[in-house]
């Protein structure tokens, strides 16, 4: 692709009805870039919904691995973008080309996690009770369960990852993956991005025979709520602040068919240090979590934004190393001027916060995030303090120090839903320190063992997820093979014949998938 067009995507088509024109800037300068964006009409929102809806009964029903194919071939595509797509991103969001090259391949590397998990089959989630005709007192049908797509999903690209929680993101992946067509709307931060990815997108379609509707997209501000409240679309993937979240869950709640809405929303992910692991490597915990609290200038939704340990000498030299640390770290550009404006905003509020004490980090200046680190009472923490677990977006974090082990406790239990809990201990202390591991499961999505919670791994084990605020449905993940779940609903067929069957519940089992039949599971070939 030479030219960035800016239209929106209808059914493998280009369309731009509207008069309003959206203009994409250099994140690090603020300049407006040559491409422009025309955003999407009320009409045109309803014409990319009902191309989904359209697209849905064939998508759902081809075979897993010709979807397997479709997301393949993406990957392929996206593998394929040369340098111009790397420094298109790069001036979108101010990152560096290693962290963007880098997200591609995660991006693409999702999608083939997910033509992995079409092929294995295990997502049918298949099940058969045979009838028992001679059961008394009253016989059994024949029972026989497996799970389709829920239908179109409208899915919102975050800021923070223009890639891999994007455009072809994982969001995008295991909708198709589970057989929704997809509607996206463009984050208004990087939309030249988005269509270099969206035109991967309709090139591998095309390649791969994929009914048109498949994919689309739209631009603009306010059209998400159209999207949202359309009634073809049936679920909604959002991964943003805690505000937009709720929004968006509030508008699915009120349709006259209320849809789910799977968002991650807002983290705190805390870190608790045990006293142990202080007196023995404190320094080197204080640089490792100045690095991870700094990383990508603090834009992940993994970033430790609190700091946790057990009055101590040990812990005190830590915190004397940390603010050390931190007074060091040089300020960073952050993806857009709306994100810098949100992080001099939480900034503001900690700083005017009377249980709070500032320990380092330059005033805010320019264009660029300072990092910063604070001290809390935990008395904020005991008492519920909102502003204590709020989110603050960027390169900042906050230090508490408990009196014991039984403070600890309460403090942890006062905290509400996160992705993400760290534990940094030796091992004979992790093991004392067992019950802190059973409490913080109750609370979070993932515990981490003497690591940093800024990096997710894309496999089959990896959750994303946690209680609310930290998304606003704790049963899902939007990172893993697992993630696909959200987009599937079970069915029972009652009493069909093998030859109306799908494939997966046929009797001779021909796509060779694991099956739980009459409560044990096998891959055998049944009877009827």
């Amino acid at each position: 692709m030479t030219s960035v067009l800016g239209h929106n995507y209808i059914a493998g088509q280009r369309s731009a009805a509207g008069t309003t024109v959206l203009q994409s800037l250099d994140a690090s300068t603020g300049e407006a870039l040559a491409c422009t964006f025309i955003q999407a009409t009320a009409e045109e929102v309803d014409a990319a919904a009902k191309a989904a809806a359209s697209a849905y009964p064939q998508f759902r029903t081809l075979p897993a691995t010709r979807r397997a194919e479709f997301l393949d071939a993406i990957a392929d595509e996206l593998d394929g973008l040369g340098d111009d797509f790397i420094a298109t991103v790069c001036r979108e969001t101010a990152l560096p080309a290693a962290r963007i090259s880098g997200e591609r391949g995660r991006t693409s590397g999702q999608l083939r996690l997910f033509a992995n998990v079409l092929r294995r089959g295990d997502f049918h989630g298949a099940r058969i009770d045979r009838a028992l005709p001679e059961r008394q007192p009253l016989p059994r049908p024949d029972l026989r369960q497996y799970r389709i797509g829920l239908g179109p999903v409208a899915v919102f690209g975050a800021s923070n990852f223009p890639l891999a929680f994007s455009t072809a993101g994982g969001d995008t992946a295991s909708a198709l993956a589970a057989g929704c067509p997809v509607v996206f709307k463009a984050h208004s931060g990087h939309m030249a991005t988005a269509e270099w990815v969206a035109d991967a997108i309709l090139r591998a379609a095309q390649r791969t025979g994929m009914p048109a509707g498949v994919f689309n997209m739209i631009y603009g501000a306010g059209v998400g709520e159209r999207l949202v409240r359309h009634p073809a679309i049936q679920a909604v993937g959002f991964t943003g602040s805690l505000k937009g979240g709720n929004a968006l869950c509030n508008m699915a709640a009120e349709r006259p068919q209320p849809i789910p809405v799977f968002a991650e929303m807002s983290s705190i992910n805390p870190v608790i240090l045990l006293p142990q692991a202080l007196q023995v490597r404190g320094a080197a915990i204080a640089r490792e979590l100045t690095g991870s609290v700094t990383l990508g200038c603090g834009q992940f939704c993994t970033n430790p934004g609190l700091i946790i340990g057990v009055r101590s000498p040990a812990f005190s030299d830590f915190v004397h190393a940390f603010v050390a640390q931190m007074a060091e770290q040089p300020a960073q550009t952050m993806l857009n001027a709306g994100a810098l404006a949100s992080y001099a905003k939480g900034l503001e509020h900690l700083h005017r916060h009377p249980g709070l004490t500032h320990l380092a980090g330059a005033a805010q200046n320019g264009r660029q995030a300072q990092p910063q680190l604070f001290k809390a009472d935990v008395n904020l923490l005991l008492q519920g303090d909102d502003l204590l677990q709020e989110e603050v977006f960027g390169p900042a974090t906050i230090v508490i120090e408990v009196e014991d082990d039984a403070q600890l406790a309460l403090a942890l239990q006062g905290l509400r839903g996160q992705l993400t809990a760290t534990l940094i201990g030796e091992q004979a202390e992790l093991l004392e320190y067992r019950w802190l591991g059973e409490l913080l499961v109750e609370k979070v999505g993932r515990v981490l063992l003497n690591g940093y919670p800024t990096g997710v791994e894309v496999c089959d084990a990896m959750v994303h997820g946690g209680p609310y605020p930290a998304t606003s449905d704790a049963r899902g993940t939007s990172v893993g093979s697992l993630a696909i779940d959200r987009f599937l609903r079970p069915v029972c067929l009652q009493n069909y014949p093998d030859a109306l069957l799908p494939e997966a519940l046929q009797n001779a089992n021909p796509l060779g998938i694991q099956r739980l039949v009459d409560g044990v599971m096998s891959r055998e070939a049944v009877g009827a």
